[in-house]
């Protein structure tokens, strides 16, 4: 068939340019199971590929693993922006699930713990600020791709996204995960991250929050005894604290909370997945 100037056969080079327009821009792959209100949804995308949720940007770690979550009452759709290695740009669109959620009742809390007076709200309002600072956190530690493992194990008393209401009066939803274990059962990160936060709280009593990277994070609360300082690294496993009964409670119990960046999501699918 002959050869080119360059001395490669002319079918090469006729083929190679064909061969590379047919190479397809790698996929962005979700677990679909998160694609809900509350729900945590973790991917992978090709190195190098940018992307954003509803125009807000996410971190791609440098194998291409990303995390987003979508709150309680998120709406029925969200955007994910993707803009390919090379440059392609896509937009797909996510159909969020709706769910229907639970009422519970609780009955006997101190009047305090239902309606603080104001110096006890000033207190609250400067808690909310810290916990809001640690929550903000967006590390590029990957311990968000483990495949998480629950706190303790115990009856569960209370799960996310429940209407609640305290001594008669509506307040706010739960958004966390409760497990009924008696003070002093052990505690353990749920996956590998670095402490945030360890301090006492008004309503969350003693609390630690653990970044996971991404904006992941984890979050124990009404702990009896703190093991672990900020700034600590801990792998998952690790012994972080014991269950106790500080804050508003009317028993002990660890309060369990998941929470991507603000966000609070779903715990239960997270570590008690079906």
């Amino acid at each position: 068939m002959g050869q080119s100037p360059s001395g490669l056969p002319r079918r090469a080079l006729l083929a190679a340019p064909a061969l590379l327009l047919a190479r397809p821009a790698a996929a962005v792959t979700l677990t679909e199971r998160g694609l809900a209100q509350g729900g945590y949804v973790t991917g992978r995308a090709a190195p190098g590929t940018r992307l954003a949720l509803d125009g807000r940007a996410l971190r791609v770690a440098a194998d291409g693993g990303f995390a987003f979550g979508f709150g309680r009452d998120h709406g029925p759709a969200a955007t994910l922006a993707i803009t390919h290695p090379d440059n392609r740009r896509e937009d797909r669109r996510l159909a969020i699930a709706r769910r229907q959620w639970r009422e519970q009742r609780i009955n006997g809390l101190p009047p305090g713990q239902v309606t603080p007076d104001e110096a006890t709200l000033q207190r609250i309002l400067r808690e909310r600020e810290r916990l809001g600072v640690a929550r903000a956190t967006d590390s590029a530690l990957t311990g968000f791709a483990q495949r998480f493992i629950a706190p303790t194990q115990g009856r569960i008393s209370g799960v996310y996204g429940s209407r609640r209401i305290l001594n008669g009066q509506p307040r706010q939803p739960h958004y966390g995960l409760d497990f009924a274990v008696p003070t002093g059962t052990p505690l353990k990160a749920i996956a590998a991250g670095r402490v945030t936060l360890a301090a006492s709280f008004h309503f969350f009593g003693d609390l630690v929050v653990i970044d996971h990277g991404h904006g992941v994070n984890s979050l124990y609360a009404h702990l009896s005894v703190i093991e672990v300082r900020e700034g600590q690294v801990v792998e998952q496993g690790d012994r972080i604290a014991q269950s106790g009964a500080t804050g508003r409670v009317t028993g002990p119990h660890l309060h369990f909370s998941f929470s991507w960046f603000q966000t609070f999501l779903d715990p239960q699918p997270v570590v008690l997945p079906a």
